[in-house]
């Protein structure tokens, strides 16, 4: 999916979310990292930050615990780590 400034804030949380799986349990990682350079500069400064929220009550309310907030940065971003990949999108039984 091309992400402009115009991408609904929905989608830009599921491609996050989606990225999630590409990340290796136990590293670190913040929102940011979730997307190309070019693509985190597309988005407009209010719409990160309401992805960020979003991002942060995932990790918050996500009963499998696939990441957990670990603090923040300088530049006062959550950071997050990668617990484990969720069993039921790797194992389809």
């Amino acid at each position: 999916m091309k992400i402009d400034c115009n991408t609904p804030l929905k989608d830009l949380f599921q491609i996050a979310k989606g990225i999630i799986y590409e990340i290796q349990e136990d590293e670190e990682f913040i929102v940011k990292d979730l997307f190309r350079g070019y693509e985190w500069s597309r988005i407009d400064v209010g719409n990160r930050a309401k992805l960020g929220a979003m991002f942060f009550n995932f990790s918050k309310n996500d009963d499998k615990l696939i990441i957990v907030g670990i603090g923040k940065t300088a530049h006062n971003q959550q950071k997050y780590r990668k617990l484990h990949d969720d069993d039921t999108t790797t194992n389809n039984k």
